[in-house]
């Protein structure tokens, strides 16, 4: 499960970093991110380890991006808002999950989130 956000005022921690694959290895399906070459299963470990938080990190940061991002949007300042369907269409989500994202986002942009007043999960 990933890691809470941390409060505003608590460093993030720094996954190990994601490095891109060179464009050789992308032909290879079987090639991700060169655990395959990886023999000592205790390597394997710590490196896929390493992997998978990276991932949920920036999967993370990208729902908390996301969120804001359709809050922006749905902002009814807005002369070009967007219908919380239109923000589901456009990220291919349900128009109930759009809306939650949308407060999500909210609740981002007010600092609420990580300072005990909400959650970091949309759901």
């Amino acid at each position: 499960m990933a890691e809470p956000t941390p409060r505003r005022n608590e460093p993030r921690l720094r996954p190990a970093p994601l490095l891109f694959e060179p464009a050789e290895a992308v032909d290879d399906p079987e090639h991700f991110f060169d655990l395959e070459s990886i023999e000592d299963p205790r390597a394997l470990l710590a490196r896929a380890t390493e992997l998978t938080q990276a991932f949920r990190a920036a999967t993370d940061r990208a729902v908390e991006f996301q969120a804001i991002a359709a809050a922006q949007l749905a902002d009814p300042r807005r002369f070009d808002r967007l219908t919380p369907a239109d923000i589901a269409e456009r990220a291919e989500w349900t128009e109930d999950y759009a809306k939650k994202m949308v407060e999500f986002g909210r609740d981002l942009m007010r600092g609420a989130v990580g300072e005990g007043r909400g959650s970091t999960d949309p759901l």
